[in-house]
């Protein structure tokens, strides 16, 4: 028997070198592609990280604004409104104090009675107490207290406090946490297109803890840590992301942009009926 081998000619053999080099390649490219990605999500979180915004909320007469504002906490949040149904008589001078403390950005909360019923009414009795006032948004507080035992009832009452919120020109936010949510208005998510701040208690300002509910994919606003003691002061300590939440002073910005160029339209028109 006689074996006979085709010798390959250094064209087959150049071929195959150049196959192999080019997997050779790919990999290398996949393999460098793959680190830089990694590099680029650790870059990404570490400025996250670097701009997360800590701040406060309150219910009390609070003047040691200054001092949070050295400590780092620099937004903060007092009650306008409260559960027995009238506006809360430190909010003027609370918001005063916040802004003349150093704070960058001040809301109000509102907390409503809802046995009180008519939650226009109640919206309207705290924009129109803080028309002289500056201050961002209103964040609508949900959270197990005198609410209806009616989910639908509890659903449209939420409705419509939003609803006069935006009537009245202000920009609305709800407060809760996915047990009160689910409690006071079930598996619905009519409000998802309004701003989240949400409570979670682990005492860790980050979102690393945040699990969807309410229609709500991703927070503005978490309440990291309650009941505690800030300057002398009893609040709530809270965090967010710039990178993820319009801060009430943009939404001050924006809305002060509108306003004048409303009045640049209203002074064209004028020249125009002149003509």
């Amino acid at each position: 028997l006689f074996f006979f081998f085709k010798q390959k000619t250094a064209y087959e053999i150049a071929q195959r070198l150049v196959g192999s080099e080019m997997c050779i390649r790919d990999r290398y490219q996949r393999r460098v592609h793959g680190i830089l990605i990694m590099r680029f999500i650790i870059f990404c979180l570490a400025i996250a990280a670097t701009y997360a915004t800590l701040g406060v909320d309150y219910s009390t007469r609070v003047t040691a604004t200054q001092c949070m504002v050295q400590n780092g906490y620099v937004f903060a949040i007092p009650r306008g409104y409260c559960s027995y149904g009238g506006i809360d008589s430190n909010v003027v001078a609370n918001l005063q104090s916040a802004w003349n403390g150093g704070m960058k950005n001040v809301d109000v909360y509102m907390f409503p009675c809802v046995p009180c019923g008519n939650p226009k009414g109640q919206v309207d009795q705290l924009v129109n107490a803080l028309a002289s006032s500056k201050y961002g948004m209103i964040w609508f507080d949900v959270e197990i207290y005198k609410w209806s035992g009616n989910q639908g009832a509890n659903r449209q009452f939420i409705l419509d406090s939003v609803a006069q919120i935006r009537a009245r020109g202000k920009t609305p936010g709800i407060y809760t946490s996915k047990y009160n949510w689910d409690t006071i208005v079930g598996n619905w998510d009519g409000v998802r297109d309004v701003p989240l701040w949400y409570a979670h208690y682990d005492n860790d300002p980050s979102f690393r803890d945040f699990r969807s509910f309410g229609g709500w994919s991703k927070p503005a606003i978490k309440q990291y840590k309650g009941d505690t003691t800030l300057c002398g002061a009893g609040v709530d300590l809270n965090f967010y992301q710039p990178l993820t939440f319009t801060s009430s002073t943009q939404h001050l910005k924006k809305k002060k942009k509108k306003k004048k160029k409303k009045k640049k339209k209203k002074k064209k028109k004028k020249k125009k009926k002149k003509k």
